[in-house]
């Protein structure tokens, strides 16, 4: 366990794996073909204007208690 350790921590794992690493990572990368542009036409198509806020519990209240009240009111509003 300790020869681990120090392999871990060693200037192998340091700085000769990154290197190593390096031309994968380059080519995972330019396999990403999402640009700013196509972000950009996926939020054009979204309907920004129809939205209902949802309000999330607070940190000291419960998370079910909340989503049961929600619920009830939804329902209510539906009949």
């Amino acid at each position: 366990m300790e020869r681990l350790r120090k392999l871990w921590r060693g200037r192998t794992m340091t700085f000769g794996v990154p290197l190593l690493v390096d031309p994968a990572l380059k080519e995972k990368l330019k396999q990403n073909t999402v640009t700013l542009e196509s972000e950009y036409e996926k939020l054009e198509k979204s309907d920004l204007d129809n939205w209902e806020n949802i309000r999330g519990p607070r940190l000291w209240e419960d998370s079910r208690t909340v989503q049961k009240q929600q619920r009830e009111a939804l329902r209510l509003k539906t009949e």
